[in-house]
């Protein structure tokens, strides 16, 4: 069987309708406190999880897809701020995320917003979609 019916047949979904990266940071040089949002994707199968994450806007086409592998008993820590291919996230514009797996994964959504000098860090479980 081909890795794409692997992915059809196994594929799970997670929807994060609420995405923004500030363009802004007031806390300089220290890219821990560099304003952004991150999935944090956890695989506790026995195989590697193939992502793919594809970007909704409200003006214009959907961006992606992008493409991860987190290893078999693995986390990744992901910032949206780092995808770059194929094109990089636009910051200060609302979007959305679906992330798609081809094993059954935990995703959690983080935002750090650190605009102001008192940080403001929200996180929450993704929505399963499938």
């Amino acid at each position: 069987m081909s890795k794409e019916n692997d992915m059809a047949i196994g594929k799970t979904l997670w929807a994060i309708p609420e995405g923004y990266i500030p363009a802004q940071s007031t806390n300089g040089e220290d890219s821990r406190f560099v304003s952004h949002e991150a999935a944090c994707l956890l695989n506790a199968n026995d195989g590697d999880a193939h992502i793919t994450i594809t970007i909704y806007f409200a003006d214009r086409e959907p961006a992606g897809p992008y493409r991860v592998t987190v290893p078999a008993r693995r986390t990744l820590h992901l910032r949206f701020n780092d995808m770059s291919e194929p094109e990089t996230i636009p910051r200060d514009t609302p979007y959305s995320s679906v992330i798609e797996s081809s094993l059954p994964i935990v995703v959690q959504h983080t935002r750090l917003d650190s605009r102001q000098a008192a940080l403001a860090l929200l996180s929450t479980m993704a929505y399963a979609a499938g």
